[in-house]
C-alpha cells in the first residue's frame, strides 16, 4: 500500500515540475481539424 502512495507522491511531483517548466508551450488540445491543422512542406533543397 506504501508503494502506491510513493509512487503517486514522484507521479505528481514530476508532473507539477514539468507544468512549471514547460508552462504555457504544452499544447493538451489533442487532434487538430480544419484551419488549426495547417501543414507547411518542408524545404528540400
Amino acid at each position: 500500500m506504501w508503494k502506491i502512495a510513493v509512487g503517486f507522491a514522484i507521479f505528481a511531483a514530476l508532473s507539477l515540475y514539468m507544468i512549471f517548466q514547460f508552462g504555457d508551450q504544452v499544447d493538451m488540445s489533442g487532434e487538430k481539424h480544419g484551419a488549426d491543422a495547417v501543414h507547411v512542406p518542408e524545404d528540400r533543397k
